[in-house]
């Protein structure tokens, strides 16, 4: 089952992403492409497929890309099909951490997908841990928490919600909701089969 975890940068998307697939086997997270520079110990295949802007392209006109965006800063960022083929094939369930737009377009072409938006407490909150994280310009964080504030408003184009006020209860909840996905898939299964 492919499910998407999505949300304003500095909602906590990547830490419950990545947080859900230590607690579960069965669940891996797609490693995105960009055309953003590599940061310092940052390796590719692991943290990005970390791409050439004129081969991010070549992909996108050969419909490699379950999703793409052109971001704030610039770069661009996809989810490659033959990642979310890898983790299928592995006999697990994938997981997608991607901003809103990225979202909504997997939404569109793969109906099945589960999709979490993952909000922070506050907006305050939200700034704090941009500013904190530091690794943008003060511009583009100033970018960015105009995006974050337009995003907000989508929460409700997805599934479900949840709340990062707490990283352990959050992504308990968002263990549920994989949980109640997957059953509702193998009961269905089960009645196909019969």
């Amino acid at each position: 089952r492919l499910f998407v975890v999505t949300g304003p940068s500095g909602a906590g998307k990547g830490t419950q992403a990545r947080r859900l697939v230590e607690r579960r086997r069965d669940l891996a997270v797609a490693v995105s492409a960009t055309t953003r520079p590599r940061r310092p110990g940052e390796e590719d295949g692991r943290d990005y497929h970390f791409l050439s802007e004129a081969e991010f392209q070549h992909r996108v006109d050969t419909g490699d890309f379950l999703e793409h965006v052109d971001y704030v800063s610039g770069h661009r960022y996809g989810t490659l099909r033959a990642e979310v083929e890898r983790i299928f094939g592995s006999g697990r369930s994938c997981v997608l951490e991607l901003e809103t737009q990225g979202a909504k377009e997997v939404q569109a072409t793969a109906s099945d997908a589960v999709t979490v938006f993952v909000r922070p407490p506050s907006f305050a909150e939200l700034e704090r841990r941009l500013r904190e994280r530091a690794t943008e310009s003060a511009g583009e964080i100033g970018e960015r928490l105009a995006l974050a504030r337009h995003q907000a408003g989508e929460a409700g184009d997805f599934d479900h919600v949840v709340t990062n006020d707490d990283v352990e209860r959050a992504v308990g909840e968002i263990e549920a909701i994989v949980d109640r996905a997957l059953s509702r898939r193998s009961a269905a299964g089960k009645l196909r089969a019969t």
